[in-house]
């Protein structure tokens, strides 16, 4: 427009000045080494009017081819954009189908047109490996890897997760410490580290990330009270297998007092100590557990428990009995303790009162065997047929 102005501008002031000069002209000349053009002042005017309307028609011009160029460039490039965004839904659709193979063609289609280009890649990669093709996998993941640029931690969750499906478990446990360093609560990010860390036997890892887990509300408090137990039965098996049962006390006792009192360690501690056949050390866990609290578990112990001093078990079950009642479990354990050093007609007396309270093979056979011992065949027999009778029922 300004342009256009001036141009006006000029021509008013040739058609005012123009009558004025012109009886006063002058001339304009130009000369070179070769030749000279001379001309009125007035013909410079045009030329130069002249001149510059040619140039402002070729701009013009050259505007209109380079405006249409772009037009075209942006034609195609919305109908690629438009045709990225229906493929992206219809794979959404195939995926809800469980189709990957077509998930993965209508993904990784035209996915450099489409919104956002990574996460089509991604998906892609996960649905490529859905259907095993893990050479398809690593190419959309590495393509997906280049688009991303500094914002790498989606490509990195979906290359360990892609390790971890492909069972890659110590490969996936290196991916995932590194990505604890960059997002140590990212919900995502501690799924997949409590899955690497259990594959590979990370005990000690994982119950470190657990904090982490319940502030992140990852799972519920059954599931991380359940792998945290077995982060800790993982590191008692690992001490065991590394130095005996040696290594299992010292172990143990370099814990906290808080988990030394926790009842599932505790049955868990003993029974891998009587497993490395350490029955004194057992023993006392299984009585200071029972001080503590009344557990079954502990109980049902007892019986396995080789020691020099049974009469401590015999007084912590009949302590049991007088806190908490006189349970088929107390009667049975106790009468299988004096079985162990051959009172046979109190363990007969601890069988009978299990019994009353409740039917049971295992009793009915122990009792037998007691009875055997205090010369009663018949009675003795008759308890075997009890026991017969009961297995026939539960057992049809």
């Amino acid at each position: 427009m300004l342009k256009v102005l001036i141009l006006f501008l000029l021509l008013m002031a040739g058609i005012v000045l123009g009558p004025m000069i012109a009886g006063h002209q002058g001339y304009v000349l130009i000369q070179t080494d070769s030749w000279n053009i001379e001309t009125s002042v007035t013909g410079m005017a045009i030329i130069l009017i002249l001149s510059l309307l040619v140039i402002l028609f070729v701009e013009w011009v050259l505007r209109r081819v380079f405006r249409t160029g772009v037009k075209t460039r942006g034609w195609f490039r919305g109908r690629k954009r438009s045709r990225a965004r229906k493929q992206t839904n219809a794979a959404l659709i195939k995926l809800a189908e469980g189709d990957y193979q077509e998930v993965e063609k209508l993904l990784s289609r035209n996915a450099d047109h489409a919104e956002q280009p990574v996460v089509n890649y991604l998906l892609a990669a996960e649905a490529a490996q859905q259907r095993g093709d893990e050479i398809r996998a690593n190419q959309h993941l590495e393509r997906a890897a280049e688009l991303a640029g500094s914002d790498q931690l989606p490509v990195e969750i979906t290359r360990v997760r892609l390790q971890l499906a492909r069972n890659e478990d110590h490969a996936a446990r290196h991916g995932i410490d590194h990505l604890l360093e960059v997002a140590p609560r990212h919900p995502e990010v501690l799924r997949l580290a409590e899955q690497a860390y259990v594959r590979t036997g990370a005990w000690s890892a994982l119950l470190d990330i657990l904090p982490a887990m319940e502030k992140a509300k990852v799972a519920d408090d059954t599931h991380r009270l359940a792998r945290q137990q077995e982060a800790w039965l993982g590191l008692m098996s690992q001490a065991m297998a590394d130095q005996g049962s040696d290594g299992l006390k010292r172990w143990w006792h370099n814990q906290s007092r808080k988990t030394r009192h926790e009842t599932a360690l505790q049955v868990a501690m003993a029974d891998h100590l009587i497993v490395c056949d350490d029955h004194q050390t057992a023993q006392e866990i299984v009585l200071d557990g029972l001080k503590r609290g009344y557990d079954e578990r502990l109980v049902l112990l007892m019986p396995r428990l080789k020691t020099g001093n049974p009469e401590q078990l015999e007084k912590a079950l009949r302590q049991q009995i007088k806190q908490h009642g006189a349970t088929p479990l107390l009667h049975s354990t106790l009468g299988q303790l004096l079985m162990k050093h051959g009172e046979w007609e109190r363990a007969s007396e601890a069988f009978r009162a299990a019994l009353q309270q409740r039917p049971d093979a295992f009793d009915y056979a122990w009792l037998a065997d007691t009875l055997d011992k205090q010369h009663k065949p018949e009675e003795a027999a008759q308890m075997r047929r009890d026991g017969l009778l009961l297995t026939l029922k539960n057992n049809p």
